[in-house]
């Protein structure tokens, strides 16, 4: 499973999707514990790059090691070494090699071999042939032993109800063959998956009580540009920072939030000036850039732009209504300066971006029209 261990390679441009899990591989004697990854191309990384086909031989080798020998010299990169003394392992080459093909469909959307096997539940509910049956005891069976449990992604009753309903009245359970299904609990099991089939109907129409989570609207991207003017018909770039919309704060005119951003950084007053009456945004961060920052600045910063957003759009409604135009859009800023204010390729923390979304949501909203 892959859980929160999300990563990624770059492959000709393209990001790959991908995740890990520990694993150790046996190195000149050595069981060396590492991290395995295992990407979405089917490509695992476990101290090379290989193939699905070319990782098998690497398990069957013992080179990624699922069996560990007593007395065995084991060792974390510049972290701990140590001898095993009674190793208790549970994965084998086929387990393992099970559970990564499991997580590259994972990765792909793709159904695993316990989608698989629900699906086949699904098929088995529908009607209860006997044929139908061994299907989904067979796909059951097809689950990594060391995944099963969680099939259902029930933690209190585990995969019990599924063994019972692939075993039948009378039949035996695939992980305890002595013990036969009774019809009483067989009868639970069908109500258990009917109630979980009704629940998953339901699900998609539910909403959490403070809305839902995913954008209605596609991302936005603010690409870096140089507005020089106002526009007679605002579009996207009028969200720049540097664009040519007058605010008033403190009873200073600045012709941009870029000139105010800057202008408030600077210690020096006379540098101050300078940076109000540059000519373009883009001049005026190059004049602050001299200039020496004010005490703290790093710590206000992001509040001081917040207050500068707020005021642009409260003066200019035009651009409030474009702004609230974009919906609930997630809005990437690059900046060519700043990684901490550009979202820049993914590279950047795009605070102007949530900032802007930030003032978005404060907008009164019957401002979002757009003439």
């Amino acid at each position: 499973m892959i859980g929160n261990r999300i990563t990624h390679r770059t492959a000709d441009g393209v990001r790959v999707p991908g995740t890990w899990r520990h694993a150790f591989i046996c190195n000149g004697g050595t069981y060396f514990l590492t991290d395995l990854f295992i990407y979405a191309d089917g490509l695992i990384d476990c101290w090379d790059l290989v193939t699905l086909d070319e990782f098998e031989k690497k398990l069957r080798s013992g080179w990624v090691a699922t069996s560990l020998p007593d007395g065995g010299t084991a060792s974390a990169h510049h972290l701990a070494s140590w001898t095993f003394d009674e190793p208790d392992t549970w994965l084998t080459p086929e387990l393992l090699l099970a559970e990564v093909r499991d997580t590259i469909d994972e990765l792909n959307d793709r159904p695993d071999s316990t989608g698989r096997c629900l699906a086949a539940v699904d098929v088995f509910l529908a009607e209860r042939t006997e044929e139908n049956r061994s299907a989904a005891r067979a796909a059951y069976l097809a689950i990594p032993e060391t995944v099963r449990h969680y099939a259902l992604g029930d933690m209190d009753r585990k995969d019990h109800p599924l063994q019972v309903l692939v075993a039948g009245p009378g039949g035996r359970l695939p992980q305890d063959p002595e013990e036969r299904v009774t019809q009483e609990e067989y009868d639970e099991a069908v109500a258990y998956f009917e109630e979980r089939h009704r629940w998953r109907a339901e699900a998609p129409s539910r909403v959490p009580a403070d809305g839902t989570a995913r954008s209605f609207a596609p991302a936005v991207k603010l690409p870096h540009s140089y507005p020089q003017r106002a526009l007679e018909r605002p579009d996207k770039r009028c969200l720049r920072n540097d664009y040519p919309a007058p605010l008033i704060l403190d009873d200073v005119t600045y012709p941009s939030v870029a000139h105010a951003y800057w202008a408030l950084s600077v210690a020096e007053p006379e540098a101050r000036v300078s940076v109000v009456t540059a000519e373009t945004g883009g001049k005026a961060h190059a004049i602050a850039a001299k200039a020496t920052r004010r005490a703290g600045w790093e710590r206000t910063r992001t509040a001081v732009m917040a207050r500068l957003l707020r005021t642009k759009f409260e003066q200019h409604p035009d651009l409030a209504a474009f702004l609230l135009a974009t919906g609930d859009a997630t809005l990437l800023y690059d900046d060519a300066n700043s990684d901490f204010w550009g979202d820049n390729g993914g590279r950047g923390r795009n605070w102007t971006g949530r900032l802007l979304e930030l003032v978005r949501s404060e907008l009164p909203t019957d401002q979002a029209r757009v003439d």
